[in-house]
């Protein structure tokens, strides 16, 4: 199994996850963003998107309030066995969480007439989210040579730059709480993608080296768990302007 590219490390860490593990965390996304988006009444809706939340949110305060500091206190060989071990799952369990958190809650706003003139700001948000997110990996991962990834990232900025030129045009106002969500989201989406994501990877790929560096995996992990903790405030505070999205003129 080659991990030298960005495919052979996310099929790497499939079997270290546990390819049943790997293939729930994936496969449960994506239908739970289908149901939603298709047959889901707006009651089993906001549960998709509630609970995904939840559970996004309360593994990431996890990470930075509770397990940051338990292996804080270990030895570093000690740190990166955990890491070893932790990494394969979170890599992922939490982007799938992220995807239908956002995916579901964007999606909510739209159908309840909270998100007025919303093509246009998508456009934007797309932009963005995808363009930065796609600049770290290349970065992160050592990728900007492997024409993979070039065209990836050439697809991803054409077609979101593409459609904020069609769109631009319909620019209107829309609901200042929803924009402000979608600025936290942005902020989450690129920590997440661009940093979290990729410096899982770059642990993997120490894992399977032939002589895996146990202070970069430790390094690298106790980072994660700290942004980890990052990622959980920005979360608390999206849930304050989700509620007062929905229930500030009750």
């Amino acid at each position: 199994m080659s991990t030298s590219t960005i495919r052979g490390t996310v099929s790497g860490l499939g079997y270290r996850a546990n390819p049943a593990f790997a293939a729930g965390a994936v496969g449960v996304a994506v239908v739970a963003v289908v149901y939603a988006l298709t047959t889901a009444t707006v009651q089993h809706h906001t549960y998709v998107h509630v609970m995904t939340g939840v559970l996004w949110t309360g593994t990431d305060l996890f990470m930075g309030a509770v397990l940051g500091p338990v292996i804080g206190g270990l030895d570093e060989e000690q740190s990166a066995a955990v890491f070893q071990r932790l990494t394969p799952k979170t890599a992922f369990l939490l982007p799938s969480l992220a995807f239908v958190t956002i995916a579901t809650g964007i999606t909510l706003a739209q159908r309840l007439g909270l998100f007025p003139n919303s093509e246009a700001w998508l456009a934007l948000f797309t932009a963005v989210n995808l363009i930065p997110v796609f600049l770290l990996l290349g970065w992160r991962l050592d990728a900007w040579r492997d024409r993979r990834w070039q065209a990836a990232f050439a697809v991803v900025t054409v077609g979101s730059l593409a459609w904020v030129g069609l769109t631009v045009g319909d620019l209107q106002p829309t609901n200042e709480l929803v924009l402000l969500a979608l600025g936290l989201v942005t902020v989450l989406s690129v920590q997440g993608f661009g940093f979290l994501l990729p410096g899982e990877l770059r642990m993997f790929r120490q894992m399977v080296s032939e002589d895996p560096d146990t202070s970069v995996i430790n390094a690298i992990g106790h980072q994660n768990a700290k942004l980890g903790g990052v990622q959980g405030l920005f979360q608390l505070a999206l849930i304050l302007v989700m509620v007062y999205l929905r229930y500030g003129g009750v």
